[in-house]
């Protein structure tokens, strides 16, 4: 790493034009798939024999095999905000699911995501969330809720919260829930906030297939304290958010 960036090159350093690129795209996407197939029992046996380590080492070699089959650049910025903390709530925009991937591969810590009752339901994977770190979201059982996060922080991980509330593909930055923010106030620890960029051009909402050697753009911001602030607070703490990720936002992230 070099100043506030690094970059995370993939098994490609210039993307392929026309049917090569189609090719690599499809072959890529069948890999990783593959990948997901075959590693994703293995996730949910580790989940189940209460080997959580096992399950973090899978996620991330899973998270950085997509990233290289697919010739996936990634361009780190401000991994020094998380210096000195020992636990923070990541709040992001979203865009495709390489948003994911980054944060599981080049976060240099364990990494934990808030995640949706839905995903409980794709088999092996629901399985594995079920029985990880992970926290899903139950509005009729806040409670239990708020004591899985506060689980998850006394081990030191970082929580990840995409504040849109699903992806969006058209390289804004959406109105952001107020999930993250209240989770963060009732914890009582930091946020950080997070933008990724140019994931869209690669592999939007809805693709079947990316389009190989793209370049994305992983920025974090400065913590924001909540330690002063109380529940009616997040709607403010929210904006705050959202327009920190705004500014760490790019448009557009040059491809090739």
């Amino acid at each position: 790493m070099t100043g506030n960036s690094a970059e995370a090159d993939g098994i490609a350093g210039n993307p392929p034009a026309g049917m090569f690129k189609l090719v690599w795209g499809v072959v890529a996407t069948a890999l990783s798939v593959l990948c997901t197939a075959v590693l994703g029992p293995m996730a949910a046996i580790a989940a189940m024999a209460g080997r959580i380590d096992i399950l973090s080492a899978l996620s991330r070699a899973w998270a950085r095999f997509i990233i290289g089959v697919c010739g996936v650049r990634v361009e780190i910025e401000g991994l020094e905000n998380l210096a000195g903390l020992d636990s923070c709530v990541l709040v992001s925009n979203h865009q495709s699911f390489f948003d994911i991937f980054a944060a599981i591969a080049f976060i240099p810590r364990e990494v934990r995501f808030l995640a949706k009752r839905e995903l409980l339901q794709i088999p092996v994977i629901g399985y594995a969330l079920r029985n990880s770190e992970h926290i899903i979201i139950d509005r009729q059982a806040g409670g239990r809720t708020i004591r899985k996060a506060l689980d998850v922080i006394a081990l030191r991980r970082l929580i990840v919260v995409f504040a849109e509330g699903h992806r969006f593909s058209d390289n804004r930055v959406h109105e952001f829930n107020d999930g993250a923010a209240w989770l963060a106030i009732r914890t009582g620890v930091p946020c950080v906030p997070v933008a990724f960029s140019g994931t869209a051009a690669f592999f939007p909402r809805g693709a079947k297939v990316v389009v190989p050697g793209g370049r994305m753009r992983m920025a974090l911001g400065k913590p924001i304290a909540v330690a002063e602030l109380k529940v009616s607070d997040r709607s403010a703490l929210t904006r705050q958010l959202e327009e920190a990720v705004r500014a760490l936002f790019v448009p557009q992230v040059p491809q090739g």
